[in-house]
């Protein structure tokens, strides 16, 4: 099939289970977390890519998981939902 006419990334982005929340690091800097990314299905460094323009702020991928700089806890469910993840299944703590 061509890449154009799949939707496979499409259809793991509704079954991605996603945990957003947000940490206290050191000297009372925030950092808001997103965890249940599956990198084979998922581009989890552009994804933070478009997170970091969205929110307005600094961030890094490792190990399967996005670190934003800042309290963006609920600003990145709305986000996520723009970018076709399923509102259900995004977890906030």
């Amino acid at each position: 099939m061509p890449k154009e006419l799949c939707v496979c990334e499409e259809i793991a982005r509704e079954q991605q289970r996603i945990n957003v929340y947000t940490i206290k690091r050191k000297f009372g800097k925030f950092v808001t977390i997103i965890e249940g990314l599956d990198e084979k299905q998922v581009n989890t460094k552009d994804l933070a890519k478009k997170l970091k323009s969205e929110l307005a702020c600094g961030g890094t991928s490792k190990g399967g998981r996005i670190e934003l700089q800042g309290h963006h806890k609920f600003r990145v469910k709305e986000v996520l939902t723009e970018l076709g993840f399923s509102p259900d299944m995004i977890d906030m703590r």
